[in-house]
């Protein structure tokens, strides 16, 4: 499930293939942009934002994408086969001499000035692994709905960007809460402690191509709730439980130990 830290890993997987280069095929499968033509500019970066990608060209343009819950970016070597998904689920190609990078699935997709990407990310709070990141702020901004619950504060990107589902049920579990405890409950120590957990947890996976919360490498034990339902919590040994968080408009899957949790729970 795409969040802040595989995001950023694919934004370097991109750069890497792309920067510095001069596109040779360019196909964009979206309506919208089907007669976009980019061959014969240069890549001039990739960079990630939150859970969004920008591929900026010469010429001031910006490719934006967004990956949400199974988009993908691929990298190819010339006559490599793709695997990434049937043909009908393309909706990007944009390759060079050297690589080609074959987008899957991707629900957003569009081209904009690149003085103009703020229309798309502007609106998301500090960055958990770019250099905006402001943890004062990202708490401020997750204080500021009270009311609020935890989860759902945590998957708003206006407040602090990168969080998915998999993050957020298990900061939950490591600081003790629910995911439904309303934010302006959290105990003081606990609520300060919000903005510095969640950045560690994105860092220590930004380069790990197997993501882990426990710091395991075994298949299962990677997690501590999160997909976990029904075994045992690894703490105590108690069910983990699961149930759907939203807030009307979409529903997540949620998992916790009811034992290690404190909070209102569904």
């Amino acid at each position: 499930m795409p969040e802040g830290d595989t995001v950023h890993q694919a934004a370097r997987r991109l750069h890497k293939a792309l920067a510095g280069r001069t596109v040779t095929r360019s196909d964009l499968r979206v309506p919208k942009l089907a007669t976009v033509d980019l061959t014969g500019r240069t890549v001039l970066d990739v960079t990630p934002r939150g859970k969004h990608l920008l591929t900026r060209f010469e010429g001031g343009l910006t490719l934006h994408s967004h990956l949400r819950m199974d988009g993908s970016w691929k990298v190819y070597d010339p006559g490599e086969r793709w695997r990434g998904g049937p043909g009908h689920q393309i909706r990007a190609i944009l390759g060079t001499a050297e690589r080609t990078a074959v987008g899957y699935r991707l629900p957003v997709l569009e081209l904009l000035r690149t003085a103009d990407e703020d229309k798309a990310v502007g609106h998301l709070g500090p960055d958990l692994l770019g250099p905006d990141w402001d943890p004062e702020q990202a708490l401020t901004n997750l204080l500021a709905t009270p009311e609020r619950a935890l989860g759902e504060a945590l998957l708003d990107q206006r407040n602090l960007a990168g969080i998915g589902n998999v993050f957020k049920s298990e900061l939950c579990f490591l600081l003790g809460v629910t995911p439904w405890l309303p934010v302006g409950e959290l105990p003081t120590e606990t609520a300060s402690r919000v903005p510095a957990l969640a950045k560690k947890l994105l860092e220590a996976n930004r380069d790990r191509p197997a993501r882990t919360t426990t710091g395991r490498d075994s298949a299962g034990l990677r997690l501590y709730v999160y997909g976990r339902k029904p075994r045992p919590c690894l703490r105590c040994g108690t069910p983990i439980r699961l149930a759907e968080q939203g807030d009307g408009s979409r529903s997540r899957p949620t998992y916790w130990c009811p034992s290690c949790q404190q909070g209102p729970t569904p």
